[in-house]
């Protein structure tokens, strides 16, 4: 009986959806987006810190909050708002742009010159028990830590809970996520991320016990309720619908695709030696006919040498008897020539044993004639080609999956304006912009016309000694030789240790001719 029970449980686990699990790189890319909400006013003394909350950017200037956190704003006309995002040496004022006390949602926009880095929205379905993080900053760690309000005015990393959905219930007032991760009283108005560190809703309040603590549940205010906020307030924040995906499920499943690949690389080699087989065995009896035929040539030819040698040295002898001298001597010398022929064909008759080199030749030439190719055919993987999204070999958690259009040279030269280095992995090309916190890692395999994107989502310490990096180590002139490629791949090589072990996302793009008429 235990073990029928312990058969069924093993068959329930195996058919159970598996929930993904966070990567810690996602949820830490995703807290660079993170801000604390600060109320300030000035005092005799100076400024004083009035309260704080959460909140996350939306656009490089846009601060997405609860209302509730900024409500003191409109009851204190020398109050003012101030943003400190997690990184960097500084802080920034900022004014109330959109306020929505019906589902607790303010929008605030930076007064002074400044970026920060957006989040990524999720709006495909959240399901219940998947796990979710929240991200902000409760003030009972803030207390713990014996911060100071000076503190909190400068750049801290954000605390990170985890915990799970428990769908089914929402807020009368506005649609909501039920969750378990949990809260303190600063966390308001920060993120409630997915598992890749997309963001699902925003940290609203939570439950409390009859003793007036906190207690196990909280609420955020759903992602249907951010979107409609932001588009009134005319936000076009950056968004995905893209599944979550572990990399270790994307690296079985491309290890299970290569797998396929050899399998069917390898039943094509096997069709292949059958077809040769067959090539073989049919050159073999053309060249058996050949062979045969040659002999019974060569073979006839020296009987009818010996028969026409006998003939005409009979002619010589009645010549020689009629006394025609001369006609006599030319029949005598026929008659010699005929007898060294009829030899020189017996013993020049080809050998059985010549049938399998012969038969060899012949497939030799029906391939020689078959490979041949017009001298102006371009190269593998050269041309102008539209690489298309691989959902299936791509792991996205923030990224557009827009279609790439991307012109190959031989020497690595990719629309006409970017060289790739090249390195024993291959073509690649190390991208550190100014404008983003992300670096990517573009390749291209001319041999398959795959194209792929690296791409890894990083704190600004990082990103500033990767910038520094590219700039001691420019990349050369598009269309640059050999030597010049490869030293550019070693100088990424070297900056790749900068990196973490495994990108946040990977993207696979399929590069198809632009122009159908190519092969």
């Amino acid at each position: 009986m235990n073990r029928l029970l312990a058969l069924v449980a093993l068959v329930f686990l195996a058919l159970a959806p598996q929930r993904v699990g966070a990567d810690p790189a996602d949820i830490a890319a995703a807290s660079r987006s993170v801000v604390r909400v600060v109320l300030i006013t000035h005092t005799s003394d100076g400024v004083a810190l009035v309260g704080h909350g959460s909140g996350f950017a939306v656009a490089p200037d846009l601060v997405l909050t609860n209302a509730h956190v900024v409500a003191p704003l409109a009851e204190d006309s020398s109050m003012k708002a101030g943003i400190v995002p997690s990184q960097g040496s500084s802080g920034y004022f900022a004014k109330v742009v959109a306020f929505s006390p019906r589902n607790d949602l303010a929008l605030l926009r930076l007064a002074e010159k400044g970026s920060l880095v957006p989040a990524t929205l999720f709006t495909g379905a959240v399901t219940d028990g998947e796990d979710v993080y929240a991200v902000g900053y409760p003030g009972n760690v803030d207390h713990a830590q014996g911060l100071n309000p000076s503190d909190l005015m400068s750049p801290t990393a954000p605390v990170k809970t985890r915990g799970a959905v428990s769908a089914g219930r929402t807020s009368k007032g506005f649609e909501t996520i039920l969750h378990t991760a949990p809260l303190g009283s600063g966390n308001s108005g920060g993120p409630l991320l997915d598992a890749c560190g997309r963001v699902i809703g925003t940290n609203s309040f939570g439950t409390v016990s009859d003793s007036g603590a906190d207690s196990e549940f909280y609420f955020a205010a759903s992602m249907r309720e951010i979107s409609r906020f932001l588009l009134k307030a005319g936000v076009s924040a950056r968004t995905t619908g893209e599944p979550c995906r572990s990399l270790a499920d994307l690296d079985a499943a491309e290890r299970e695709r290569l797998a396929g690949v050899k399998a069917l690389s390898d039943s094509q080699q096997q069709a292949e030696a059958q077809k040769r087989a067959a090539q073989l065995q049919s050159a073999t009896r053309r060249a058996e006919m050949e062979v045969i035929t040659a002999r019974e040539n060569h073979l006839a030819l020296a009987g009818i040498a010996l028969l026409l040698a006998m003939a005409a040295g009979g002619a010589a002898l009645w010549l020689s008897h009629q006394g025609q001298k001369q006609k006599s001597k030319a029949a005598a010398a026929a008659a010699v020539l005929l007898l060294v022929l009829a030899p020189v064909a017996w013993f020049t008759r080809p050998s059985i044993a010549g049938i399998d080199s012969r038969a060899r030749e012949i497939v030799a030439e029906a391939n020689d004639a078959a490979t041949a190719a017009p001298a102006t055919q371009a190269a593998p993987g050269e041309g102008t080609f539209a690489c298309v999204f691989n959902p299936q070999r791509s792991r996205v958690t923030v990224s557009d999956t827009a279609d790439v259009p991307l012109t190959w040279r031989p020497d690595g030269c990719v629309n006409e304006r970017t060289q790739y280095g090249l390195a024993v992995d291959g073509w690649s090309k190390m991208l550190a912009p100014q404008s983003d916190d992300t670096v990517t890692v573009a390749s291209y395999d001319p041999a398959t016309r795959t194209y792929r994107e690296d791409r890894y989502l990083l704190d600004l310490a990082t990103m500033e000694k990767i910038r520094a990096d590219r700039t001691k180590n420019p990349a050369p002139s598009c269309g640059a030789d050999e030597a010049a490629a490869r030293k550019l791949g070693e100088a990424q090589a070297s900056a790749r240790a900068l990196l973490p072990a495994a990108p946040n996302e990977r993207l696979v793009y399929d590069c198809r001719p632009a122009n159908p008429a190519l092969p």
